[in-house]
C-alpha cells in the first residue's frame, strides 16, 4: 500500500504523450524529499493553454497562459467556512494543473524532453502546494535548490531555469 494518493488526470488530446506513472513518481519523490510522512492526497491535471489561461485569469488576475498552477487546499479558513479533513482519510493537499503545450515549448527551448519538463513542472507545483514560493530572489533560490535535489534524486536530467 502506498502512503500517498496521487491522482494524475490527462485530458484526451494529450493522453498518448504522457506517462501518468512518471508524473506520480515525481509527486511522490517530492513529498518524500520534503519529509511528508503523513498520508496525503493530491491531483495532477495535464491540460491545455486555454484551460491554464482561464484559470490564471480567474484565480490570479493574470490574463495569460502559464505552464503550471498550484491550488493548495485551504483548511485554515475561519468557521463556518473551515473545512475539516475526515478522520482516517489522507489530508488533501490540492491540485497541480499543467499546460502540456506550454511544457512542450519550454522543454524544446531548454533542450529537455517533454517527460522531463513535465516532471519538473510536477515537482514545482507540488512544492507550491507545500508552501514554497518563487516571488523573491531568496524564495526562488530555495525552491530551485529543492527542485534540483528532487530531480537529481529521480535521475532526471533537465536544464533548469535561472
Amino acid at each position: 500500500m502506498t502512503l500517498h494518493t496521487i491522482d494524475v488526470q490527462v485530458e484526451e488530446p494529450y493522453q498518448s504523450e504522457v506517462d501518468p506513472d512518471i508524473l506520480r513518481e515525481a509527486a511522490a519523490t517530492t513529498l518524500a524529499h520534503e519529509g511528508i510522512d503523513e498520508r496525503v492526497e493530491l491531483v495532477v491535471v495535464i491540460s491545455g493553454d486555454e484551460t491554464l489561461h482561464d484559470l490564471n485569469r480567474r484565480h490570479r488576475g493574470v490574463d495569460a497562459a502559464t505552464d503550471v498552477l498550484a491550488f493548495p487546499h485551504q483548511t485554515k479558513s475561519p468557521p463556518p467556512l473551515a473545512f475539516v479533513d475526515a478522520p482516517g482519510l489522507p489530508r488533501y493537499l490540492g491540485d497541480v494543473v499543467i499546460s502540456l503545450p506550454r511544457a512542450r515549448a519550454q522543454g524544446e527551448e531548454a533542450k529537455n524532453t517533454l517527460q522531463a519538463e513535465l516532471q519538473l513542472l510536477v515537482v514545482h507545483g507540488v512544492l507550491h502546494l507545500l508552501g514554497y514560493d518563487d516571488q523573491t530572489g531568496h524564495e526562488r533560490a530555495r525552491m530551485w535548490r529543492a527542485q534540483k535535489a528532487i530531480l537529481d534524486r529521480m535521475g532526471v536530467d533537465v536544464h533548469l531555469p535561472d
